[in-house]
């Protein structure tokens, strides 16, 4: 059995109470929060490890809800191992692991495999969502019994959407009966074409064939309406354009099983940083306009989008090193998600209790975790941050086997300190030497 450990001298941020008062501590005993102070004294157990955060920011580990990675199939690419370091390195504690692997996780024997390796494996508690459809093909969709009983956290066909409304259909009312969630990309492939950016006039300054923003607004349309149909609990894995935010505010109005995820690139970066060819932000769905990053900035703060996402996707670079329109989209993402999401914070655009709560408490509470809370008997999964130490995102100091970042050279403030999880330090940052142990 692990010892006690108390956390003093801490910025309590928990956007489950909304509190965030300093002066705070936090005590911990077999691997939950026993007792919260924002102010008063803690009783502290004989022989507990205390760990000072010198008045730093202590908030819920973030739950990522959308995490690629290579193992099986891939792992010169990421494996569960390297994408748990990845994570805690990031401060996410919980991630759900898309299905697009080799083979696709769509059998409940897989997912019982990859739930049992995980927890050998990761620092991080990793999730597997299995597929909606039997090889992601969108023709025939698989026992969703059966992957809920190994372990499915919910169901997703990753990186493909399915085309056939019917099937859709079908899809989401065998869910809603066996109360999974379904989460899907919305994207209608008869629109989505050949085309590799934004469609625009940038696109075709570049000579790139464009995406219309018609490509993510239909699917999701047709989405929403077998969703209110079904009953069934909906989260539309992301969202890049303002058209889409419309659809959503009337969608949600009607009912209190629909959401939606942004990835934090789409909340940062826009299509001007394609310019440059870099295949690094060539992504699905591709970086959008100024207006719509700022669309999506105020879906989050109203509340209309809820979780914010890294999207991350390893690629290497035999993929990535190609021509932008033939190169893979995705890059990876666990390890900057907070720290570009601090960016927001630091222009004033959104503040902490949004932020927090759309990385932490409203994945976890999508997802029926105990998890993204500061609270008596919740998990002891926990993030230290300083929310204004500099750094530079570089590609030598990533802890993911893949190196396809869109902030390579970026200038941060913000960074993670300490992560824990059940109770235990899985990683920290001296904070003398700035080094990561």
């Amino acid at each position: 059995m692990t010892r006690p450990v108390l956390i003093e001298n801490a910025r309590i941020l928990d956007p489950w109470s909304g509190t965030d008062q300093g002066g705070g501590a936090i005590l911990i005993e077999h691997g939950h929060i026993s007792d919260v102070s924002t102010g008063g004294p803690v009783g502290v157990p004989d022989g507990a490890e205390l760990i000072n955060a010198g008045g730093q920011l202590v908030a819920p580990g973030l739950v990522d809800m959308r995490v690629f990675t290579g193992e099986p199939g891939h792992e010169y690419r990421e494996t569960l191992q390297s994408a748990g370091d990845a994570a805690v390195a990031g401060g996410v504690t919980s991630f759900v692991m898309m299905p697009d692997t080799a083979p696709v996780v769509d059998d409940g024997a897989l997912v019982d495999f990859l739930v049992r390796r995980a927890k050998a494996n990761s620092k991080a508690n990793i999730l597997p969502a299995a597929g909606i459809t039997r090889g992601l093909r969108g023709e025939e969709i698989t026992e969703f019994g059966l992957l809920r009983e190994a372990g499915a956290i919910c169901l997703s066909d990753g990186r493909q959407s399915v085309q056939s409304a019917a099937l859709l259909r079908t899809a989401m009312t065998y869910a809603a009966n066996f109360g999974m969630m379904i989460v899907h990309q919305p994207i209608e492939a008869s629109l989505l074409g050949e085309g590799s950016m934004n469609d625009g006039l940038l696109a075709t300054t570049l000579g790139l064939k464009g995406i219309p923003r018609e490509a993510e607004t239909v699917a999701l349309a047709r989405d929403l309406q077998l969703a209110l149909l079904s009953g069934v609990r909906y989260h539309a894995a992301q969202i890049s354009c303002a058209a889409s935010v419309e659809l959503l505010a009337a969608a949600k109005a009607k009912s209190q099983t629909i959401s939606a995820g942004v990835s934090i690139n789409h909340l940062s970066l826009n299509e001007n940083d394609v310019a440059g060819y870099r295949t690094f932000f060539k992504l699905s769905p591709p970086l959008r306009a100024e207006a719509d990053r700022l669309a999506m900035v105020e879906a989050l703060r109203s509340g209309a989008v809820d979780v914010i996402h890294s999207d991350h996707d390893p690629q290497d670079s035999e993929v990535k090193r190609q021509p932008f329109a033939e190169a893979a989209a995705g890059a990876v993402g666990l390890e900057t998600l907070l720290a570009a999401a601090l960016r927001l914070y630091h222009s004033g655009e959104v503040d902490l209790l949004t932020l927090f709560r759309a990385m932490s408490t409203r994945p976890a509470a999508l997802l029926g975790l105990e998890s993204g809370r500061l609270a008596r008997g919740a998990p002891a999964d926990i993030v230290v941050v300083d929310l204004d130490y500099p750094w530079v995102v570089t590609e030598a100091g990533m802890r993911s086997r893949s190196r396809n970042t869109c902030f390579e050279g970026a200038r941060m403030s913000g960074k993670v300190m300490r992560t824990l999880v059940a109770g235990e330090t899985v990683y920290s940052v001296d904070e003398i030497t700035g080094v990561a142990k």
